[in-house]
């Protein structure tokens, strides 16, 4: 029979709500949390239970965006590994002061407990929400956000000094936001497989460097491409198996790489693959509502592109924005959507982000 995985001591500067706990004390507190605790805490109780159990693997679910949600296995090994590189790229040592204010289903919130168990920082916990600075009056080192936070959130941002922002692709209206705060903003790269972020580039470097466009990798990940031009990541201290993706990729050097979009989403129209990331993009740039473009079956090209704005119907907004659309520059004729529909909300998947294909769905059938 396999020895018992040894559960690791929290860090001696382990703070959770400004008080310490051990191993044996974090029982009592996670008990605590489910039985008396708001939904969040209840959430935050489970994982605390399920780390200081004598088990090799924590269970986490995926998030869905690219598939049907799924539970899976990952070892706490890697998990701590995962913590210790976040902390070395961000230089952010032991006593950092963080906020979490992502639910703990998932596992960009139960990382950010591991950092401060792991690596000895003094956590504090809101309620996951749009705007979780609103109810914020200390500043912390370090945050970790969803892009629809990071949205609601920009007007305090100076209450954190580094923030990390996954989940999702970080739109040119949001990049423009941040981009004179003085909070040092991240996008990442990376997927409940890897642990969270294997990569990240700064959205807002400092006026004497040259914008960050390019994916910088964590330590100890070597990246690689396949025959269709898609990401592999080799992460032996994350991950037992090797990481194919479906993230069409422009390798620029063994360390840095351009993200073009995911292959899933790719639209043949006429023969002409067309990568609808990019495309929103430039998109983004005159239209400030969330939006996605999608190939839509057509007899003549197999695909054709269409847009979706999350919007009322409004004729007048409609000429507008055509008009707007044959104006912009940036767009080849082949990326010019053949047609545009406007839904006030769109269908989104467990963890916020847009669900394109039930969007799309719910609309044309």
């Amino acid at each position: 029979m396999a020895d018992k995985y040894k559960v690791r001591e929290t860090h001696p500067d382990f703070r959770l709500n400004k008080r310490h706990f051990t191993n044996a004390e974090l029982h009592l507190v996670a008990y605590s949390f489910i039985k008396e605790g708001e939904a969040f805490e209840e959430k935050v109780g489970s994982f605390l239970l399920e780390w200081i159990k004598p088990s090799k693997y924590v269970e986490v679910k995926t998030s869905g965006s690219t598939g049907t949600p799924k539970v899976i296995r990952i070892k706490k090994e890697h998990m701590i590994n995962s913590a210790i590189a976040t902390s070395r790229f961000f230089d952010l040592p032991e006593k950092t002061t963080a906020l979490l204010c992502l639910p703990a289903t998932y596992i960009a919130g139960k990382m950010m407990l591991v950092r401060a168990m792991v690596l000895g920082w003094q956590l504090d916990m809101v309620p996951p929400s749009s705007n979780p600075l609103d109810q914020v009056f200390k500043r912390y080192d370090f945050c970790a956000m969803t892009p629809f936070q990071l949205d609601n959130s920009v007007g305090r941002l100076h209450l954190i000094k580094k923030l990390i922002v996954g989940g999702g692709a970080v739109s040119p209206r949001l990049q423009k936001m941040v981009k004179e705060v003085s909070t040092k903003v991240y996008e990442t790269y990376g997927m409940t497989e890897t642990v969270t972020h294997i990569a990240a580039k700064r959205l807002n470097p400092s006026k004497n460097k040259k914008k960050s466009r390019v994916f910088k990798v964590l330590p100890n990940i070597n990246i690689s491409q396949d025959e269709r031009g898609c990401l592999v990541i080799k992460a032996p201290k994350l991950s037992d198996e090797i990481i194919t993706t479906n993230d069409v990729v422009e390798i620029l050097t063994y360390k840095k790489f351009q993200w073009k979009g995911r292959l899933d989403n790719v639209i043949n129209s006429g023969g002409i693959k067309l990568h609808p990331e990019q495309i929103e993009n430039k998109l983004s740039k005159i239209i400030d509502q969330r939006l996605f473009v999608i190939g839509m079956p057509d007899d003549a090209l197999g695909e054709k592109l269409v847009l979706f704005v999350e919007n009322e119907f409004s004729e007048d907004f409609l000429q507008k924005l055509e008009k707007e659309i044959n104006q912009l520059k940036s767009l080849e004729k082949y990326e010019r959507p053949k047609k545009i529909y406007f839904i006030e909300k769109f269908e989104e998947t467990h963890t916020g982000k847009i669900h394109r294909e039930n969007t799309f769905t719910s609309k044309v059938n």
